[in-house]
């Protein structure tokens, strides 16, 4: 992206880049080769100096888990361009549970939604009757 001059937009990605990598214990060094660059350039991204990719910032979104819009989450608009715009709803993060509550439980909402929405009755009791066979195998 040579040419192109940086502002506020990148520096506010560069920390939340920062802020994210740091969060989900990764080194500069891992992410940038992750990315098939050095540390150095990595770090001028995290500064707002450089410009990060779309294809890097989508690289770093499923290294740690965050949605892409994530990045840009708070960040001082320059336009008068609607935020939702014709897209598709905003994706949850990925939110470990606490070890006292059941990380499955999420999952599971999900999954229950899912088959709601788009199985008929027969298949959600088939269904039903998978995951209680899953069930019976697992407790033995």
């Amino acid at each position: 992206m040579a040419g192109q001059k940086t502002d506020a937009r990148d520096v506010h990605v560069g920390r939340r880049i920062a802020e994210q990598r740091k969060k989900s214990s990764l080194t500069q060094k891992r992410v940038a080769q992750s990315f098939g660059m050095s540390a150095a350039q990595l770090q001028k991204y995290e500064k707002g100096i450089n410009r990060i990719s779309a294809i890097h910032l989508e690289i770093l979104s499923r290294m740690t888990g965050m949605p892409i819009d994530y990045f840009f989450d708070g960040m001082n608009r320059s336009d008068d361009i609607p935020l939702q715009g014709f897209s598709e709803p905003p994706q949850q993060a990925f939110a470990e549970q606490s070890r006292s509550q059941n990380s499955w439980i999420g999952l599971v909402d999900v999954v229950a939604k899912h088959v709601t929405e788009n199985f008929s009755e027969k298949g959600r009791r088939e269904f039903a009757a998978a995951v209680q066979a899953l069930d019976e195998k697992l407790s033995g």
